[in-house]
């Protein structure tokens, strides 16, 4: 697999996941408190739930890509139960994963990256490329079901595809 392209596609998938938690926060401040954590039998239960747990997995992740530690008691910790807090720390570290992103290069992406699973705590080892692509398969993963909860509530969540993402369309106008 060609490096360029990959990391031209990571650096998307890092602007589309800002582009989606800015939109999706804005949906959610739409509910009240109680709405946002009410128990909807979602994997994560609520609503609040669910950006908890993406923001977990995304500073999961980032602690094996920056080789810096990160505990959390289980995949459904609650980070912050104020959501103004959580959309702050949502931001800081959407703009993280930007900058992290752009030290990415070829050497780096065809290295592996070894680190210890919450799941079954076990060592495991991946191509770096595979686990960076997880890292935004992840987000987009629980983001969807985030877009079905915000239905549910009664909030349209609007257009979720990359294809949207803004800046994306060729025009066919001439530079």
């Amino acid at each position: 697999m060609s490096a360029a392209p990959l990391l031209e596609g990571l650096r998307t998938m890092a602007r589309y996941n800002r582009w989606m938690n800015e939109r999706l926060y804005g949906c959610c401040e739409k509910l009240s408190d109680t709405e946002r954590k009410r128990d909807r039998g979602a994997f994560f239960r609520s609503i609040h739930g669910t950006l908890n747990h993406l923001l977990l997995g995304d500073r999961l992740w980032l602690s094996r890509f920056l080789s810096r530690e990160f505990r959390a008691a289980s995949l459904a910790e609650e980070l912050y139960s104020d959501f103004a807090e959580l959309r702050g720390e949502r931001a800081k570290t959407d703009a993280e994963i930007l900058g992290w992103v752009e030290t990415l290069d070829e050497e780096r992406l065809a290295g592996s990256l070894k680190f210890r699973s919450m799941v079954g705590s076990k060592d495991r080892s991946f191509p770096m490329w595979f686990a960076a692509q997880q890292f935004f398969n992840h987000q987009t993963h629980h983001r969807g079901q985030l877009t079905t909860l915000l239905s549910q509530a009664g909030i349209d969540p609007g257009v979720t595809d990359l294809l949207w993402l803004p800046g994306m369309e060729e025009t066919g106008q001439q530079p």
